[in-house]
């Protein structure tokens, strides 16, 4: 089997995280640059077997798009032109982000650490694979 990657798109970061092999355990894998997210999916690519691309996809309660949803509809088209055979699946990543939060404060980290938007980012990225994993059979 191979990895499945996650990500929580941002304006300026994006949070990375990974299966292993097996499908069964989700870790962080990385905060990046989002201008750079291609190529470092590039180089990750080229050295893991990956499978598909999960990526967080942003909606209203009401399920009308937010203003970042363009945003990861403009990323989803662009990988899928540079990465025309894997598969993207889009999760709801509602309240990812508070939830990772939460996760965080109670890990006694220091305050600094805790309000650090580059670990809450990957954070949010391993609990939407973490989700995403529960909802999917594993083969």
């Amino acid at each position: 089997m191979a990895r499945i990657i996650a990500i929580d798109l941002g304006k300026k970061r994006t949070g990375l995280a990974v299966t292993d092999p097996l499908q069964i355990i989700a870790t962080a894998l990385e905060t990046v640059d989002s201008n750079e997210l291609i190529g470092y999916l590039k180089k990750y690519i080229a050295k893991e077997e990956v499978e598909k691309l999960v990526v967080g996809y942003p909606l209203n309660f009401d399920n009308t798009p937010t203003d970042a949803t363009p945003l990861v509809d403009k990323f989803i088209l662009k990988f899928g032109n540079v990465f025309p055979n894997m598969p993207v699946e889009k999760i709801d990543e509602r309240l990812t982000s508070k939830m990772a939060s939460q996760a965080i404060s109670g890990m006694g980290l220091k305050k600094k650490d805790r309000e650090s938007k580059a670990l809450i980012d990957t954070v949010s990225a391993v609990m939407m694979l973490q989700e995403y994993l529960a909802k999917t059979p594993n083969p």
